[in-house]
């Protein structure tokens, strides 16, 4: 009888706890969003919540039965402030707007509609009712002749350096103009490809020519153009490493010397230490041969690109 009566409280309590856990989930009346959309080399993200119309009347005065009113804040969508993420700086109506996330209020009016972006804060949306803007402008408002059910934000007349941030609903459309900056950055990008490999991809190159004991007279062919404007003591470092490896002692002195000097000047502890003790090393195989066994450094090697790679120094 005891285990009986065990069981059944057991399964009541089970019962009880599924009940507390367990949760009706509905849809929701104003759906969330999320938008992604790439403007030249800008990404944009909207996220906001989308009511509907609902056989209400959209906009009306403060005494007057509709949804939003004229001349106050609106949320601009439903439930939580809508969120707008920019990738890179632009303008929005002519006016600059950092990179980043911000939250957008706007004013309708019959013929235009104030736009207010604020910086990102997560809470109540009437929390930046308080706030100032970090960019407002007013844009007019269109009547598009049909009627959009649920409210859309959209982006629209994408070109290479703009388009246009629409708001829709209703029979309205309110299309904010944004521009964003391509010219100078596909203009530096072009420059520095086709300057050539940079003094890190030399680097790179050799680094991993030397490290795979592969063919070291074009690794010191590409380190030396690494350190040919302005010498890393970890670069010269490894000029020394190469011309040690090809037996040219003497040459690979000279270069831990540079690096050596350059550690220094870096107060870079490690390196002065590992080049001084590769300089006695160095130094007894020289006074052994009498003789530098290879003078690398004099070496014709055809010049050739090193390919792009993007590692840190150590």
């Amino acid at each position: 009888m005891k285990v009986i009566t065990n069981l059944l409280v057991t399964m009541v309590l089970s019962v009880l706890v599924y009940s507390v856990q367990a949760q009706i989930v509905v849809p929701s009346a104003s759906p969330t969003a999320k938008l992604e959309q790439e403007v030249g080399l800008t990404k944009i993200t909207v996220e906001y919540s989308r009511p509907s119309i609902k056989d209400r009347v959209l906009l009306g005065t403060a005494t007057e039965k509709s949804i939003e009113k004229y001349g106050q804040a609106w949320r601009t969508g439903a439930n939580t402030a809508t969120k707008f993420t920019f990738s890179d700086d632009v303008k929005i109506a002519g006016q600059d707007l950092k990179k980043g996330a911000y939250s957008i209020l706007t004013i309708p009016e019959a013929k235009t509609w104030t736009i207010k972006f604020f910086t990102y804060e997560s809470g109540s949306w009437t929390a930046y009712l308080e706030k100032t803007p970090v960019l407002e402008t007013k844009v007019d408002v269109q009547n598009i002749g049909r009627k959009v059910e649920t409210f859309t934000i959209d982006i629209n007349n994408i070109n290479m350096a703009s388009a246009t941030i629409d708001l829709l609903w209703g029979n309205f459309l309110v299309s904010i103009p944004m521009t964003v900056e391509v010219d100078a950055r596909v203009s530096k990008a072009i420059e520095t490809t086709l300057a050539g490999p940079s003094q890190n991809d030399y680097y790179q190159a050799a680094s991993y020519f030397h490290d795979a004991g592969k063919d070291l007279s074009q690794a010191l062919v590409w380190i030396k153009q690494a350190n040919a404007k302005e010498p890393k003591f970890w670069m010269v470092r490894k000029e020394a490493l190469i011309l040690a490896d090809m037996g040219n002692y003497q040459a690979a002195i000279k270069a831990a010397t540079q690096s050596k000097e350059l550690a220094q000047a870096a107060n870079y502890e490690p390196y002065v230490r590992m080049n001084e003790e590769s300089i006695e090393e160095w130094t007894k195989k020289v006074g052994k041969t009498g003789k530098v066994q290879v003078e690398a450094q004099k070496m014709e090697v055809p010049k050739t690109k090193a390919p792009e790679q993007k590692q840190d120094k150590m």
